[in-house]
């Protein structure tokens, strides 16, 4: 009983300590990953606002009027509105994505700001003094501290409870 105890307890004292190492680097790593993936939301919105001007110079009546001017019809009117109609719905299908574009964009800048507090929350949190040695797995000085306080508390319960037996058998 007592060795399926401390087995236990051993066990959540290594995990919590490699989960509190873990996300200390996830929380750097976290903040690397949305920058990049912010670089390249405004390198698409570049791309698009670009191709959004574009649409628009094409959508001017003299411009769709001059890419028309190889073309031979005995419409050329239907030929014209069939041209502005698809300048239209490409330049809307642009538009629609700049709009879900810049909506991620937000939310992305939104994550960042928190991803950098909470880098910087856990970076305060965890001063080491550069004298200070720090175990593997990223155990610093504070969570050694905590795992032989709560040893030493366990070994006084456990000892008062062989105390207690000791003297129900006497």
């Amino acid at each position: 009983m007592r060795h399926a105890f401390g087995l236990a307890l051993f066990f959540v004292l290594a995990f919590t300590t490699a989960a509190y190492a873990q996300e200390s680097e996830n929380a750097a790593e976290s903040v690397e990953k949305l920058r990049a993936q912010l670089i390249d939301v405004q390198a698409q919105e570049q791309d698009l606002r670009t191709r959004l001007e574009q649409l628009e110079e094409s959508l001017k009546p003299e411009n769709i009027e001059r890419s028309l001017a190889g073309v031979g019809s005995t419409r050329p009117e239907e030929l014209r509105e069939s041209r502005r109609r698809q300048l239209t719905i490409e330049r809307n299908g642009v538009a629609a994505q700049l709009r879900t574009l810049e909506e991620g964009k937000v939310r992305l800048e939104a994550a960042l700001a928190n991803a950098e507090a909470r880098a910087y929350q856990q970076s305060a949190r965890r001063p080491e003094p550069e004298g200070m040695m720090v175990m593997a797995g990223g155990v610093g000085y504070g969570w050694l501290m905590a795992g032989g306080g709560g040893v030493a508390v366990l070994a006084l319960a456990a000892g008062v409870l062989i105390y207690r037996r000791k003297l129900r058998v006497h």
